[in-house]
């Protein structure tokens, strides 16, 4: 940690100060381009400017903290130098603060703003754009505008520092029954498998649909299994050992699937070296049969939830139902995903793409969780000072089961009330 600077230039870590001052410095966990590499050592916490707001913008104090895998990403500068790209728009920061789940309590707002207010408590989305984008004004849907972009990933100040700011179209209320690392772990991966799952017609889940999830136990997984439950689907996760089957069961799960069970996981063979397809091909029956015995009947998934990439889409595309759809939002294991088209052209399949929500979508997953339809499945809870730590973990998936989070300026875990 800095040595500590006055209260009039920073507030102290888990102190409470008067609703709406600023201070002109805050703390925060970021990335140098010098330190690229490990997400261990990528990340330290640092005095930085807190930043202004514009009209249409809310400045909001962080409680907690989600934990996602995009900033592994970012902390190894790999695919993306995050921090270069942002330079190149024009950005002169030469450091990224990251992170695209929060809660907190806003802060300040740009005279602009209406649907918010100083002193509401708030989780975050992650959708950002530039509502004067000439596609955006001319109707565009903001996800498929050139100017759409991942707070916390793709812009600087996320989530991982006492401010933050968002545009005010990224501020929903806070579920009251909630935590503030509870409330900050769910957003960015419940919304994003919100969109997976219901929000690619006609390839929704529907009442008996059997759904195969991979990563149950991880962020996306859990909340996943509990919107097949609760759409009246039957979700099948994928799991490495029986801790994370049994927290995946815990959830709803109809049955998961041990992947330790089989060894055919990577690159698809080319189909004329039978020496390499042949022990693929029989891995691959191998765990389709797996999964119409969890199932508890010979039906194969309607719905294939992806994010995994290079180890599973061979299997996803072959285990996928006849005209069903493998929707994808990420490639954890890396991006050269084979596919057989024999399997995906034959029986008439679909593969589709899906990158977080809409901000209609994340209002209806909200709401789930409002009504207590949708729970954060939490991990053992951090301090800004584990966010390396953490995502190091998640880079190398030893990461524990459920929604990673970290205390951010939350004094301590549970409901704090700040009033004017």
């Amino acid at each position: 940690m800095p040595s500590k600077l006055t209260s009039t230039d920073v507030f102290e870590l888990g102190t409470t100060p008067s609703l709406g001052v600023v201070p002109t410095k805050m703390y925060a966990s970021l990335i140098r381009a010098s330190r690229y590499g490990e997400p261990k050592d990528a990340f330290e916490v640092e005095v930085v400017d807190t930043p202004p707001i514009s009209s249409h913008q809310v400045l909001v104090m962080v409680m907690a903290a989600g934990i996602n895998f995009n900033n592994a990403w970012a902390a190894s500068g790999k695919p993306v130098d995050v921090i270069a790209a942002r330079q190149k728009r024009g950005e002169s920061e030469d450091f990224h603060i990251g992170g695209s789940d929060a809660s907190g309590v806003v802060w300040a707002v740009g005279d602009a703003v209406t649907h918010v207010s100083v002193g509401d408590h708030v989780v975050l989305c992650c959708s950002t754009w530039d509502r004067y984008s000439p596609d955006v004004k001319a109707g565009c849907d903001p996800m498929f505008s050139s100017s759409f972009r991942i707070w916390g990933y793709e812009t600087n100040y996320g989530s991982f520092a006492q401010f933050t700011k968002v545009e005010d179209f990224q501020c929903f209320p806070k579920p009251p029954h909630l935590t503030w690392e509870e409330a900050s772990s769910y957003m960015l991966v419940g919304a994003t498998a919100y969109r997976q799952l219901m929000c690619w017609p006609p390839h929704t889940v529907e009442p008996g649909d059997p759904v195969l999830i991979w990563g149950g136990a991880g962020g996306l997984g859990t909340i996943a299994i509990q919107l097949v439950r609760e759409f009246g689907g039957r979700p099948i996760a994928v799991v490495s050992d029986a801790e994370r089957a049994e927290f995946c069961m815990s959830l709803g799960a109809t049955g998961v699937i041990d992947r330790t069970e089989f060894d055919h996981w990577g690159r698809l063979p080319d189909w004329g070296d039978e020496t390499s397809f042949k022990p693929w091909a029989s891995g691959v029956r191998a765990f389709g049969k797996k999964f119409w015995e969890v199932l508890g009947e010979r039906r194969n998934p309607k719905i294939v939830f992806e994010h995994v990439g290079e180890s599973t889409i061979p299997t996803s595309v072959y285990v996928c139902d006849t005209a069903g759809m493998i929707v994808i939002c990420g490639g954890t294991s890396g991006y050269n995903a084979d596919v057989d088209l024999r399997y995906l052209w034959m029986r008439q399949k679909r593969l589709q793409g899906s990158h977080f929500a809409t901000i209609e979508q994340c209002s209806k997953l909200n709401q789930l969780v409002i009504d207590g339809r949708v729970k954060p499945g939490m991990a053992p809870v951090g301090t800004i000072e584990d966010i390396g730590a953490y995502h190091q973990q998640m880079a190398e998936n030893t990461h524990p089961p459920g929604n990673m989070a970290v205390i951010v300026n939350a004094p301590s875990a549970g409901l704090t009330d700040f009033s004017a």
